[in-house]
């Protein structure tokens, strides 16, 4: 067969820096070329990593955390692209290192390592495509396109979750169970993370998604409870656990929490996070995400519990709320979300506060429609009145936000310990769910309480059951969970027909009249105005088009692409996608 030369880089893990080797043609190779030379060997492997991704600001947009209406009717069909996951090529890759690399003459230890990180690969790659369509071909080997019979019918579901335990198990077994901070290994798989995606694999196993006909009393809860046990345990035994500071989960690379992460380094790696969500006047154009007065209600206040709950210290109408938003809340919501007149020190400047009220704030910042301004805004189909603060390196110049180069945090302990509790719970458990609820209560900063129990009033299963998933929503936000946790749980009707709002910010005078223009802008330009100097209202998000979303029952499962089906008529469709394949277990 033709040869053609292919280039692929050695990953330096350490450092980010990269040595350029030439090697054949990846999908199309002489094995001697690659496994028996172990520099070579990783550089295979190396070219594999990029599938567990980097930062993606608008991660949460699908759910109502992020402005931007991603569900609308047919925004999935059998014919387009949408939310379809059919990773083939990169099995295939995988598939033949597991078979070349047993061949070769590398060392037994080198050998081991790779296997172990392959069969990984190959169940977070599948895992992903039954995440998103149910059974699917569990293909073992390597298939030559001229000589393998490629009219593979799906596997059950049943039988994809048997095997993604099967590789994670081989996986574990052949890896180092913890790879340093200080190694130049760091960056790579080793059997922590393993283990902790293992329980996220069961926990997904058991949920409603794959179980609709009995979602909490199934076996499979058990299995979920063990891994997940097994995970929280030894992970904590060698030392994981909660970074002090929840501005620290990301900020401070290489934290005990850091289960596992993608290594980042200026110029040879970087991540698009700081371009993304500062505002424009700060970056390089218009945020491309901001958050929505739906999310900045969901956050609790300073003892736990929400601004409208009456048992609550803080307990406000909705008006008075509205009024109000940034005062006495869960300490997350300081170091997640920039509001109007918070301080700022975005750039190094310092004493810098954010607006966003139209007619003062910078024409890339503002929001809203006053007509007072008498000026359109030009973000009202983008924009909320807020800004994403988490994980964002203030110290960057306005000139440097592309050069954003922190580890990406694919899995952090917190995952691992709600991943533990939810299983917990659901498998009748609730001290240890508490229990777990109120360490990451404990770490965000608030209130314990006369009774140590953090706000949280959860007695029963189903309580617990939705505080621990209010808890992800806040603890994982921007971080693109949130979509996902729905649709495990089926619960995506809290988004079907949802809609999104922002709020617009007015100064105003001590006695509550409309302060001229020109005298806010003076004060502003001193950072004098505070968010009591401006009165709020709520407007609605995007402004025109699509406003609320749509997401039907058939979501819970994506249709296989017909262009797939067509090219292989072994292949079943799902159900509610004219299909007859169940994807369910």
């Amino acid at each position: 067969m033709k040869k053609i030369l292919y280039t692929i880089a050695i990953l330096v893990w350490m450092s980010g820096c990269s040595e350029i080797l030439d090697i054949e043609d990846i999908n199309n190779y002489n094995p001697e070329d690659v496994w028996n030379d172990e520099n070579l060997a990783n550089a295979y492997m190396a070219n594999l990593y990029g599938m567990f991704g980097n930062w993606s600001s608008g991660a949460d947009r699908t759910s109502q955390q992020i402005a931007g209406i991603v569900w609308y009717e047919d925004r999935i069909t059998i014919s387009n692209g949408n939310y379809k996951n059919w990773n083939y090529n990169r099995i295939r890759l995988i598939n033949q290192a597991i078979v070349d690399v047993q061949s070769g003459t590398l060392s037994d230890e080198v050998k081991d390592n790779i296997l172990g990180q392959a069969y990984f690969m190959r169940a977070y790659t599948y895992f992903d495509m039954v995440m998103y369509h149910g059974g699917v071909p569990y293909i073992k080997e390597p298939q030559d396109r001229y000589e393998d019979d490629l009219y593979v019918s799906r596997n059950s579901t049943a039988e994809c979750f048997d095997f993604l335990e099967e590789d994670l198990d081989m996986a574990i077994s052949l890896l180092p169970e913890h790879i340093s901070t200080t190694s130049g290994d760091y960056g790579k798989i080793d059997g922590n993370f393993a283990k902790a995606f293992k329980g996220k694999v069961l926990l997904y196993k058991a949920s409603p998604q794959f179980n609709p006909s009995q979602p909490w009393d199934n076996a499979y809860w058990d299995e979920a409870y063990e891994a997940n046990k097994l995970a929280y345990e030894s992970l904590l035994s060698q030392g994981y656990g909660l970074v002090e500071d929840y501005s620290n989960i990301a900020l401070e690379e290489r934290n005990r929490e850091v289960v596992f992460s993608v290594i980042n380094s200026y110029p040879n790696k970087t991540a698009s996070w700081d371009h993304g969500v500062r505002p424009g006047s700060e970056s390089r154009g218009p945020a491309s995400a901001t958050p929505t007065w739906e999310f900045v209600k969901d956050f609790p206040m300073k003892d736990g519990k929400l601004y409208n709950d009456p048992t609550g210290a803080y307990y406000m109408t909705e008006q008075e709320f509205l009024q109000n938003y940034w005062m006495n809340r869960d300490p997350r919501f300081d170091k997640s979300i920039v509001w109007n007149g918070k301080v700022y020190e975005v750039s190094n400047k310092s004493g810098k506060r954010q607006y966003t009220s139209l007619g003062i704030a910078h024409e890339l910042d503002d929001f809203g429609i006053n007509p007072a301004a008498q000026t359109n805004s030009t973000n009202l189909d983008r924009y909320t009145g807020f800004f994403i603060m988490k994980n964002s390196l203030l110290n960057l110049t306005q000139a440097e936000v592309q050069q954003y180069d922190l580890d990406f945090v694919l899995m952090r302990f917190a995952e691992v310990m709600l991943n533990y509790a939810e299983t917990a719970n659901e498998t009748g458990d609730l001290t240890t769910a508490m229990d777990i609820l109120k360490q990451i209560r404990e770490r965000a900063g608030i209130e314990p309480g006369n009774n140590g129990n953090y706000g949280i009033t959860a007695s029963t299963r189903e309580q617990m059951r939705e505080a621990i998933l209010a808890e992800r929503n806040i603890e994982f936000c921007f971080e693109g969970h949130r979509f996902w946790d729905l649709r495990r749980l089926r619960m995506l009707d809290r988004l079907n027909g949802a809609a999104k709002h922002g709020v617009e910010a007015i100064a105003i005078n001590e006695n509550g009249t409309e302060m001229p223009l020109s005298e806010a802008r003076d004060l502003a330009d001193d950072y004098e105005l505070v968010p009591e100097n401006f009165k709020y209202s709520v407007l609605q998000v995007p402004r025109s088009g699509v406003q609320t979303s749509v997401l039907p029952e058939n979501y819970y499962f994506f249709p296989i692409q017909k262009a797939v089906l067509d090219r292989n008529p072994n292949l079943e469709q799902n159900e509610g996608w004219g299909g007859t394949f169940d994807p369910s277990l």
